[in-house]
């Protein structure tokens, strides 16, 4: 599947950058018809998992909806693909009224479908991560409008964590976040492995109980 930035043939009249087309200037316009956003997701998706060319014409063509609608709603397509490729994900939550390490552990190994969510596959991640690698300006949109939003939970969870005195009160939190965050990725990525394996889990446990110590207050 490749990745295609709007070009002047897809943009509207004053839309879209000369040479690339990638962003499109947002207009007042008519007020959002209901259904329009999970309309063109579901298209854009569809298109990703069909493996095919990613671009507004065959958005518009997959979804029925506009080409103004689309330009309304998403500043630029890597904006658009950024929200589709977050499609299924499920948000992070921690009960912090307990035990903020138990907590923290239930629920990154309380199963791949409790962490993820139940509609988000191992095949859209392979695919988020081969899009995202292949597309800076894609990565950092999918960085900016996902992944930093998902980190906040585990932030909190962890200075939490430091203002009960179970952490050092000088660990580099969001350093903290990529280390533990790097395990799971290094299994899937590198390793090859799956979330669903007994022993992928295991090692990424015991890979966290290390990171856990080294935060740990003395």
């Amino acid at each position: 599947m490749s990745f295609e930035a709007a070009g002047r043939a897809d943009a509207a009249p004053g839309q879209g950058d000369e040479n690339t087309g990638e962003y499109f200037a947002r207009g007042p316009g008519r007020p959002r018809a209901e259904g329009y956003d999970e309309r063109v997701l579901d298209a854009v998706v569809g298109l990703i998992d069909a493996g095919e060319r990613v671009s507004v014409s065959a958005v518009v063509g997959a979804s029925g909806v506009s080409r103004a609608a689309v330009y309304r709603r998403w500043s630029s397509i890597a904006e658009l693909v950024a929200d589709a490729l977050d499609r299924g994900r499920a948000a992070i939550e921690f009960d912090l009224s307990g035990d903020v390490r138990d907590t923290i552990v239930a629920v990154l190994f309380g199963g791949s479908r409790t962490a993820r969510g139940a509609g988000y596959s191992d095949r859209r991640f392979r695919t988020r991560l081969v899009l995202t690698l292949q597309n800076p300006e894609l990565q950092r949109a999918y960085w900016q409008s996902h992944v930093r939003r998902r980190r906040v939970a585990m932030r909190d969870a962890l200075n939490e964590a430091v203002r009960r005195g179970e952490l050092r009160d000088d660990l580099d939190v969001d350093a903290c976040i990529d280390l533990i965050n790097g395990v799971f990725y290094y299994q899937f990525v590198v390793r090859g492995a799956r979330w669903e394996e007994p022993e992928t889990m295991a090692r990424c446990r015991e890979a966290f109980d290390v990171v856990w110590r080294g935060m740990s207050a003395r």
